[in-house]
Parts: C-alpha cells; sequence; structure tokens
C-alpha cells in the first residue's frame, strides 16, 4: 500500500486500521520483553519474532505495521551497551523487519516519548518536562526520527506523548525533516469531561498545535483507556486532521502486583468511527484477534 498511495491519501477516502500491541504479542508468545529496551531488544536477539509478530496483526486486517522502535533510542541503546552505529543500524532493521511481516501494508516508525526511554514510568506521567529543557528534548529525538525517516517509513508515529512540551518539541522537529507523521498523546478523561495529557493539559490545546502543521498527518490518543476514545476524538478535532486512536484492552496494569486486572474489551469501536476516527487500532494488550474485529467493524 505504502508504494501504491500515501497514508494521508488514504486516510481522506476511509477509515484505516492500525495494528495492536507489539510488545504483547511478543510476549504472548514467550519472548522476554522486561528489559529497559523492552521488545526493542529482540531486534538483535530475534528479529525474526518481530516479524511473525507483524505477519500476524497484518493476517487479522492490520494496514500499518508500527516498527518496534518505542523504547530503541540511541541512548538506551549505549546503556545497554550497543554502540550507536549498531544502535542506528538497529533502529534500520525495525523498518525493514515491519516491511517484511506487512508488505502490503504501510510502515509507520515508532516514537515513544522520553519518559519511555528513562522506563521509570514517567511516561505516564510526563514529569521529566520540568527537568528536561526543549533543547535536550529535540536533541534526544532528532537522530532516531532522522533514522527511521531515512530508513523509509510511510510515517512516524510519534505516541504516548504525555505533555504539550514534548508534542511541541516533536512538531518542530519534523517540520525540519519534512516527513509524514502522527501526533498521538497518552490521555485521561476528568470528572469534569474534559480529555488531558497524563500532564493535565486539555488535549485540545495540546493536540491542537498541529492546525496547519503540513507534515501531521493526524492526531489523536493511544495508550488510554477505552472510554476515553470518544471524547477525545471530538477534543482532537480542533487541529483539522484525522483522529487516530488506539487504546488500551481496558485492562488496567497494577504496578504494585506487576500484572494486568479487569476485564478486557475495547468497546464500540463502531461508535469511534461514527464520531470521526479515520486511523484505529490497539496499544497494550490489544491482540491480532481484537484487530480482526477492528477490521471488521471498519469493513
Amino acid at each position: 500500500m505504502g508504494g501504491v498511495t500515501t497514508l494521508a491519501d488514504a486516510l481522506a477516502a476511509g477509515p484505516v486500521v492500525l495494528d495492536g500491541g507489539l510488545s504483547t504479542e511478543l510476549e504472548a508468545r514467550g519472548h522476554d520483553v522486561t528489559s529497559a529496551l523492552w521488545s526493542a531488544r529482540l531486534l538483535r536477539d530475534d528479529p525474526g519474532a518481530i516479524v511473525a509478530a507483524h505477519a500476524a496483526f497484518a493476517a487479522a486486517g492490520a494496514q500499518v505495521a508500527t516498527t518496534a522502535s518505542y523504547q530503541a533510542t540511541l541512548p538506551g541503546f549505549a546503556a545497554a551497551g550497543i554502540d550507536a552505529d549498531e544502535a542506528r543500524a538497529l533502529l534500520a532493521r525495525s523498518v525493514r523487519l515491519a516491511r517484511e511481516g506487512a508488505p502490503d501494508g504501510w510502515v509507520a516508525g515508532s516514537v515513544g516519548p522520553y519518559g519511555a526511554y528513562l522506563a521509570d514510568g514517567s511516561e505516564y506521567t510526563g514529569g521529566y518536562v520540568d527537568q528536561v529543557s526543549v533543547a535536550e528534548l529535540r536533541a534526544f529525538h532528532r537522530p532516531r526520527l532522522q533514522v527511521l525517516a531515512d530508513a523509509g517509513v510511510d510515517v512516524l508515529a510519534c505516541e504516548t506523548l504525555p505533555a504539550a512540551a514534548e508534542v511541541e518539541t516533536l512538531l518542530a522537529e519534523v517540520v525540519a525533516l519534512d516527513v509524514p507523521v502522527w501526533i498521538s498523546v497518552s490521555a485521561v478523561t476528568g470528572r469534569d469531561g474534559v480529555v488531558r495529557t497524563r500532564r493535565g493539559e486539555p488535549v485540545s490545546d495540546v493536540l491542537g498545535m498541529a492546525h496547519g502543521v503540513d507534515q501531521v498527518v493526524a492526531v489523536g490518543v493511544n495508550c488510554t483507556d477505552p472510554p476515553t476514545v470518544l471524547p477525545a476524538v471530538r477534543a482532537a478535532g480542533t487541529a483539522g486532521k484525522p483522529v487516530v486512536v488506539y487504546p488500551n484492552s481496558g485492562e488496567t496494569w497494577d504496578a504494585a502486583g506487576r500484572r494486568w486486572t479487569g476485564t478486557a474489551g475495547l468497546g464500540d469501536v463502531s461508535g469511534w468511527l461514527a464520531a470521526g476516527a479515520r486511523l484505529v487500532g490497539g496499544c497494550c494488550r490489544v491482540r491480532p484477534d481484537d484487530v480482526r474485529a477492528i477490521a471488521d467493524a471498519v469493513r
């Protein structure tokens, strides 16, 4: 698909199906993703496993394969004893593996937040934006964005962003790179019904920063609970862009017990589409069978 039409053109024509939780699928297949590198460890240690996971989502109806680069950064690789040259090669490999597993789809280069590199849970608070300057954030993100763009991704997926400052940072970088991107924040719905970033900023304001930025093909939310999706679709409309939504399964992570609790269920996907969602899929704990249900709703 990537060679036939752009993702932006496809979104203008109708909804497009995203994949699900890549690390979830790898873990379900028996792979250890508990290190600080998460699924990125397998880029070096078992690339075939990543291809197989991409293929499973593609077979279920996913039209977009998201690379195993969410936690893959040059500083993160360095901390694991991997030098910069090998780190860049592994990032480029993430794109090739996605193409191999899903040859008929678009490839989205996953770009997680600075907090994902810290691997301390701060990606779900955004607390680090008080200590890390915009210049430092730009310098952190730039090498990975460049490598993924040079490796030929169809779009960069800047995702699970917890704070306005990091959205602003990434928008500046992708404009400089001039590559297609979607911007997705991790959000919660307050008691007042307002959808906010994990940092507490109204999502409508944060995603509104993408208004008029030609490189942005979609804005929305991911790694959130399914009930937040509908109000988030409405909040994301301020940017005047197609809306991307890929929530978690509906279960909740118990950090103390290190386990998932609650009942899985994405809810009314047809309702998301009716509200205007254009790029739909799943995040944590969303597996190929769930993606198949999403694809059925889109069809």
